[in-house]
């Protein structure tokens, strides 16, 4: 692949930058140096939405851990499913995270083993894009909202390569990469769109390893006691169930994405009227039913509101969550609602031998755990760390 350096990236992006956004030309061809910063900035260019309101920074925001950020105007937290170009239609899913996300492998059916012997390995869907692996790889991933109705909302890909062709920068550098006549067939020249962007979302800005957790296995900082213990309790085979799902390198720390990809049916409680079948849409297998990919815990701390749905907004609401499968389990209760957890979507299809591993948790191990996942947070979004009534400092 021909991606430069991320140091000259993050250079270059100040002149790519200056022409988001705008219509026709704009900027010099000099700074579309290479594809990945091509992708930069068709990532970041509005004008590929029908009502030019939209860019694919918009619903993946590179200032607040790559989610749609935008906030609810009426309870002022950030929207459990994203609003489109028309500013009426919305999303029926929680915009995942574009952080780490090359790290997915493309989509496939396979086995995985565990890291807790207790547990059979794992047999079914890996990795692939969205959260219901709709999409083999990130380029794929890349060429869904532009056209979806409820996204970007643009008609075909003919009219999003028309779009591009009206910026000269644009023209210049797709005939550069790709060939003097990359236009003249516009299914092509769309993939060779997804393909730059996919370069961009490759590059170091969307998975820099700087976190404190990472840090810390460079003996460049040392976690807190509460952030210690919340790490032991992760990563034990004793008393939690997280690393069986979320850990990918059972053999190294170094670089875990803290995802291992496969797709689970955790008896998220429904919010919308139409239960979302998850993984099933995409497979068509009644096993399938309710599943979704494990996410990425990398910048968990800051990318609420959690679940496929966003039903919930405190990662220790989550941590609850879990805990409710165990045995003589005290949280019973929702503490964001007040009242009972509800019906699991799909109750035929949850994953209870995995979510039955462990020992039920008090107060204490859940704080050290949500301590323990603020550390996966990226240095640059450190500050957007809400401490919500937990202090995880010694």
């Amino acid at each position: 692949m021909n991606i430069i350096p991320s140091g000259i990236i993050l250079i270059s992006a100040i002149a790519v930058l200056s022409a988001c956004g705008g219509g026709g030309g704009g900027g010099s061809s000099a700074s579309l140096a290479s594809e990945a910063i091509l992708g930069e900035k068709l990532f970041f260019d509005k004008n590929l939405s029908k009502n030019r309101t939209q860019s694919c920074s918009t619903c993946h925001d590179p200032d607040h851990g790559f989610i749609d950020a935008r906030l609810d105007p009426i309870t002022n937290k950030i929207r459990a499913v994203s609003l489109g170009d028309d500013n009426v239609s919305v999303g029926s899913r929680n915009t995942p995270t574009a952080a780490y996300a090359k790290f997915s492998p493309d989509f496939h059916s396979g086995t995985r083993n565990r890291l807790n012997s207790k547990q059979p390995d794992y047999n079914g869907a890996i990795g692939g894009q969205f959260l219901d692996g709709r999409e083999l790889d990130l380029k794929g991933q890349a060429g869904g909202p532009p056209l979806n109705p409820v996204e970007m909302n643009m008609p075909n890909k003919a009219s999003v390569i028309d779009r591009v062709m009206e910026n000269s920068d644009y023209i210049e550098a797709f005939e550069r990469f790709y060939g003097d006549t990359i236009f003249e067939d516009k299914d092509k020249a769309y993939l060779k769109m997804t393909v730059s962007i996919a370069k961009f979302e490759k590059t170091k800005q969307f998975s820099p390893f700087d976190s404190k957790y990472d840090r810390s296995l460079k003996d460049a900082t040392v976690l807190s006691l509460k952030e210690a213990f919340g790490k032991s309790l992760f990563f034990s085979q004793q008393f939690t169930n997280c690393a069986s799902c979320h850990q990918l390198r059972p053999n190294s720390h170094a670089e875990e994405t803290f995802s291992g990809y496969e797709y689970h049916n955790i008896g998220v409680p429904s919010v919308i009227a139409v239960a979302d079948k998850g993984l099933f849409d995409n497979t068509e297998k009644e096993l399938d039913i309710g599943k979704f990919k494990v996410p990425t815990l990398r910048n968990v701390a800051v990318t609420e509101p959690y679940m496929h749905n966003g039903v919930f907004q405190d990662l220790r609401t989550v941590i609850e969550f879990y805990d409710k499968f165990l045995t003589n389990s005290q949280h019973t209760i929702n503490p964001e609602t007040g009242q009972l957890w509800k019906d699991a979507e799909f109750p035929a299809t949850v994953s209870l031998i995995e979510l039955k591993d462990g020992k039920k948790m008090n107060s204490d191990r859940i704080e050290a755990m949500v301590c323990f996942l603020r550390t996966l947070t990226d240095a640059k979004y450190e500050h957007l760390i809400q401490e919500k009534g937990i202090s995880c400092a010694d």
